[in-house]
């Protein structure tokens, strides 16, 4: 078990005071066997006229929060405390009628699973499915547990990662063209890999743990992360991040999860003013240990 802190801070500032509609914001782990919340906080200046919590259709913990007053700069700063174990679902944890690809979901998890097994995007060219399939041994059983851990390792191996400033996500097609992306783009398209051989994948936003950062307060002991789960029976939803080439929990911390990236953005809101009010936006996010 290792006990991480993790602290969020997001600062805004505008060259004329504005005021502020509501702020959604997902930064409250979900408390599972493998991870538990210990303490949680949140603060902003100016200081919130309310904060109201909720639970969004997937079940993460959202809080909403709206700011009356009018200001240069608006501090947005989140710290949470948790407990986490390393969990990685080997092979032999599937039912055994799965172990093997292809498999097929029974009827009632098929319903429950609907749309997270279905293609989001567009793919004219067919170029994912194609791309996905060459993971599948050709001659010979395939290995569910082994296709899955070749494909995310493959885009760890095989792309390049690049920060974009820009908001959205690029395109599964985009990804597989550009051969670069950041790991919202890797955890996308490792999820339409997957979900065109048939099987239920989902998005996860959330924090790593980055070891070498450990420590320095410039940089922080992580980042905000995104990566992606698949569902096995037997193993339920297994985390894969094709950014790192990490299968299991080891360093991630699950804040929400989604069917789209889209319904899984961290923080979210407006300000009445100007379009160019806004002049600089600062992130720091610092993940490390304690006792």
């Amino acid at each position: 078990m290792t006990l991480y802190s993790v602290k969020h801070r997001t600062q805004y500032q505008y060259t004329h005071p504005v005021t502020f509609g509501r702020h959604r914001l997902m930064f409250r782990p979900r408390d599972s066997f493998d991870q538990t919340l210990l303490a949680c906080s949140l603060q902003t200046s100016p200081p919130p006229s309310s904060v109201r919590w909720i639970y969004d259709v997937f079940g993460n913990c959202i809080a909403l929060v709206d700011i009356e007053a009018s200001s240069f700069e608006l501090v947005i700063e989140t710290r949470i405390k948790l407990d986490h174990t390393v969990h990685v679902p080997l092979d032999l944890e599937m039912h055994t009628d799965v172990r093997g690809y292809p498999f097929s979901y029974d009827d009632d998890e098929i319903i429950d699973l609907g749309r997270t097994v279905e293609r989001h995007y567009p793919d004219p060219d067919n170029a994912v499915a194609p791309w996905a399939r060459q993971f599948v041994p050709v001659a010979g059983p395939a290995r569910t547990g082994n296709v899955l851990m070749t494909l995310c390792y493959a885009i760890r191996e095989s792309f390049s990662y690049r920060r974009r400033e820009s908001r959205g996500i690029q395109t599964p097609v985009e990804t597989l063209w550009l051969r670069s992306g950041t790991c919202r783009d890797f955890a996308l398209l490792m999820m339409e890999a997957v979900r065109s051989l048939g099987l239920a994948a989902r998005f996860v936003t959330g924090y790593i743990y980055v070891p070498d950062r450990d420590g320095n307060p410039n940089l922080g002991g992580g980042a905000t992360h995104a990566w992606c789960q698949v569902y096995l029976p037997g193993a339920g939803w297994v985390e894969f991040d094709p950014t790192n080439g990490i299968v299991g929990n080891r360093e991630l911390i699950r804040v929400g999860v989604a069917r789209d990236p889209k319904q899984a953005v961290p923080l979210s809101g407006s300000f009445d003013g100007a379009e160019g009010n806004l002049i600089d936006m600062n992130v720091q996010v610092n993940v490390t240990t304690c006792e």
